[in-house]
């Protein structure tokens, strides 16, 4: 992560984790372990005034489950310590406020960025990934970019660089699927940044965590 020049109040990183709970720790974590950059900030709200084009907001789509709770717990204890020690950037009182698409990059790549904005500058990126919110409120938003929705959201959401992980229908995910999400999604966007170096060292699920 490095500051961008000109402007204090923005900084650059290849991925943001929207959500600093269970999915967004563990997303962070093996991002950490695969050496790729992350900024973990708290999720996204629901604007009340109209956005802008290329502009979209989340609300908060958080549900308990008093069943796995205990395990939930434990496992996020686990990855606490693991961003500590590791120096995750972790920004636990940073809310994401809006993700805006940035069109038009240098070099002519079909790929775009993102600006996550929060009450305190604004988060440049080429990674995002979402830990909240309903597969309703993504196709709605991803509608708001202007780009067309197929059947398979998530498919049309990692196309231009936004992932899901904890993220469910109808219900939450368990800790368990959220792991292998959160494993599976390192790996994408590990496999994007440093395309040459993912392999076999990296198949392994954390230690740390119970299995």
């Amino acid at each position: 992560m490095s500051s961008m020049p000109g402007n204090a109040g923005t900084e650059q990183t290849t991925t943001v984790i929207i959500g600093t709970g269970l999915s967004g720790l563990a997303v962070a974590a093996e991002l950490c372990r695969r050496g790729v950059d992350s900024i973990v900030v708290d999720g996204l709200d629901l604007l009340g005034a109209a956005q802008p084009a290329n502009t979209a907001s989340l609300q908060r789509c958080d549900a308990a489950d008093p069943v796995t709770l205990r395990e939930r717990n434990e496992i996020l204890r686990h990855l606490r310590n693991y961003a500590a020690s590791h120096d995750v950037d972790v920004r636990n009182t940073t809310r994401a406020v809006q993700l805006t698409m940035v069109e038009g990059l240098p070099g002519g790549t079909a790929v775009p960025q993102w600006e996550v904005h929060t009450p305190t500058g604004v988060l440049i990126a080429d990674h995002i990934v979402l830990t909240r919110c309903a597969h309703s409120q993504l196709r709605r938003m991803i509608n708001d970019f202007g780009i067309t929705v197929g059947r398979n959201v998530v498919a049309a959401m990692r196309a231009i660089g936004i992932y899901l992980v904890g993220v469910g229908e109808l219900i939450t995910p368990s800790p368990k699927e959220v792991l292998r999400q959160a494993k599976t999604v390192g790996h994408a966007i590990s496999a994007k940044v440093n395309p040459d170096s993912v392999g076999a060292a990296f198949t392994g699920s954390l230690a740390i965590l119970p299995c």
